[in-house]
């Protein structure tokens, strides 16, 4: 019973396990990974709220860092004291070294003794008298050049004596502290400042660069703003999801490395209590190994305590991180929500406003099919339509993807200004359409002239104008076979003499000429052609008033009936009898042929008529035409 109960005690009194060097640089490089990871939270800093955040984030994460490089090199420490060899077998040491720790321990004390003496000779300086204090500062002079050699020498020998001792048995601790070393120039942050931020200078805290605060933008006031704003808050979430899994996974492992150091310091602790309360009741022997027993565990505690209080510390830390960026994960969510339902919101009214135009243009369409009867207005009113609605659908959409009002005014007169200078002709043709369908514009059918090109209108476009090309004689134009295309805009030009129908009809007037011999009966000759004239009119008579009636209307005056009559003129040759006589340009041709021979029949007649000049009479086309208005 007696042996078990010492091979307890042996157990129990021995060295905690320490984290091997593998596992300890494992958890650096994962610090180190995690810490690096804070460039990708600073992308997504771009509002002053997140700003906030980040810096709290940077100055939590640089302790958290430093708290495991000084984890790592109080482990790296333990490992080499555990590796070293024991100070009873120093005999067995080769002689070199031992000369070489008896040299190192004389060149210390030697650094000791000049500190010493220089001491003394500086407080000797301060009471000392005029003529003394020359010869003192000579002497302390020279001692402080012993005390650098001598300084210079103990750091020699100490480097030399460590580099053997590290050849000999401490190489695991010493390369653990080497690698620990170089991970730590791998971080600039860390390197700036060798104070860690758990250690305070002169009791200020250490402080970080932090982030500096971005200009604060207004609500998103468009769909596109809203949209962007949207990708944006998505990728925020995203990083700080990753941000957190690495955290919880940096968390997770410090607790693995955590937690048998604190099973173990528990352990120690309770197996004092137990020797405490053993040691009342104990004899010298006993107490003698109780002591032997309580050194250890002391000395155990604190080789243990050595690591626990930074990984307790950095389990503060990453807490506080953790927290932080649950706030910030929290508050992207938040605005992430809101800007989703103004969307939802918007294009909802978009929808509406949408849905109300083509309803309007929908009602203008029945409308226009319902009251207006003339095929031509009505297609006026179809096409100012779809002009209108296009307009309104595109506006509507503009105002809606905008970001602000204000630039898109700036913009909208920008992009104005540079297609009124670009496509300043079309505009021009354009507006030209609209003076060709007004209400005394040209219709399909209409016979115009246009810079001395007669035809008839085929097409009204709205840029452009088609005439089938009337050629031949005046009195009988006929169509040449040719359309000539007109730019609308040519009825703005002064130089383009245009020239239409009056609108409503479709008569021109015609004019036929003969001189009277001088022994003629100019009564009965102006009676007898004039007559010959009317009996022809007679027959498209009536056509002609219904044209005229058209023609009162719609200029809302009064206009004489066309009707044939005549004219008398004194020549050098004889009397001139000119008879004027509307007619059908469609039958002008005929009219002007049945004209001709009831005149030729009408000079045979007896009494004949004579004639001088060319004598026979001469029918021509009537020029005065009235200008398109």
């Amino acid at each position: 019973m007696l042996t078990i109960s010492l091979f307890l005690m042996f157990l129990q009194a021995q060295p905690a396990p320490l984290p091997s060097a593998e596992d300890t640089l494992a958890y650096l490089n994962q610090a180190i990974d995690w810490y690096r990871h804070l460039s990708v939270e600073e992308e997504i800093a771009v509002d002053p709220a997140d700003v906030r955040f980040f810096n709290d984030d940077r100055q939590v994460a640089k302790q958290v860092l430093q708290l495991s490089f000084d984890f790592a090199r109080s482990n790296a420490k333990l490992l080499a004291r555990q590796k070293a060899p024991a100070p009873d077998n120093a005999a067995d040491a080769p002689r070199r070294n031992r000369g070489l720790s008896r040299a190192a321990t004389s060149a210390e004390a030697d650094v000791r003794e000049a500190q010493t003496e220089l001491g003394d000779l500086k407080r000797k300086l301060e009471t000392a008298s005029e003529k003394n204090r020359r010869k003192l500062q000579i002497t302390i002079d020279e001692v402080q050049s012993e005390l650098n050699l001598a300084q210079t020498r103990s750091e020699t020998f100490r480097s030399i004596v460590e580099f053997m001792g590290s050849a000999g048995g401490a190489g695991a601790g010493s390369s653990l502290i080497a690698q620990i070393d170089e991970l730590q120039k791998s971080i600039p942050e860390l390197e700036a400042e060798p104070k860690t931020a758990s250690q305070p200078t002169n009791g200020s805290p250490t402080q970080s660069p932090t982030l500096a605060q971005t200009t604060a933008h207004g609500p998103p006031s468009g769909i596109l703003d809203l949209l962007t704003d949207l990708f944006a808050l998505s990728r925020k979430t995203r990083t700080l999801d990753q941000t957190i899994a690495l955290t919880d996974a940096l968390s997770k492992a410090l607790q693995t490395l955590r937690r048998p150091l604190i099973r173990n310091l528990s352990a120690s602790a309770e197996r004092g209590e137990e020797l405490a309360k053993q040691a009342d009741t104990s004899g010298p022997e006993q107490l003698a190994q109780q002591k032997r027993e309580l050194d250890t565990l002391t000395a155990d505690f604190k080789q243990v305590s050595t690591l626990v209080v930074p990984l307790g510390r950095q389990a503060l830390m990453i807490d506080l991180y953790k927290k932080n960026l649950a706030r910030w994960r929290n508050t992207a969510q938040s605005e992430y929500s809101v800007e989703l339902k103004s969307l939802i919101l918007r294009a909802v009214v978009l929808g509406f406003a949408l849905a109300a135009v083509f309803a309007l243009a929908e009602i203008w369409r029945r409308a226009t099919y319902r009251y207006v009867k003339d095929i031509r207005r009505r297609y006026q009113f179809l096409l100012l339509r779809r002009i209108v609605m296009w307009f309104a659908v595109g506006l509507t959409i503009a105002f809606a993807l905008a970001t602000e009002i204000g630039s898109l005014a700036t913009f909208a007169g920008l992009i104005t200004a540079g297609i009124a200078v670009a496509l300043q002709n079309v505009i021009l043709a354009i507006a030209g359409y609209f003076f060709l369908v007004g209400k005394y514009g040209v219709r399909v059918g209409d016979r115009i002239q246009i810079s001395g090109v007669t035809g008839n209108v085929v097409d009204i476009g709205l840029v452009r104008l088609h005439l089938v090309e009337l050629g031949g004689t005046a009195t009988d134009p006929q169509p040449t076979g040719r359309v000539v295309v007109f730019s609308n805009s040519i009825v703005f030009q002064p130089t383009a003499s245009f020239f239409k129908q009056i609108p409503g009809t479709n008569f021109a007037w015609h004019e036929v000429k003969l001189i009277l011999a001088p022994d003629n009966d100019y009564n009965h000759a102006e009676k007898r052609m004039l007559s010959a004239v009317e009996g022809v009119y007679g027959k498209y008579r009536d056509k002609i008033i219904q044209q005229h009636r058209l023609m009162e209307n719609a200029y809302s005056l009064g206009v004489d009936l066309p009707e044939p009559k005549s004219r008398l003129h004194l020549t050098q040759s004889g009397l001139e009898v000119v008879i004027r006589y509307p007619l059908e340009l469609e039958h002008s041709a005929e009219i002007d042929d049945e004209i001709t021979r009831a005149l030729l029949d009408a000079l045979e007649k007896p009494p004949k008529l004579k004639l001088v000049g060319s004598g026979t009479p001469n029918i021509q086309r009537v020029m005065d035409g009235i200008p398109a208005g």
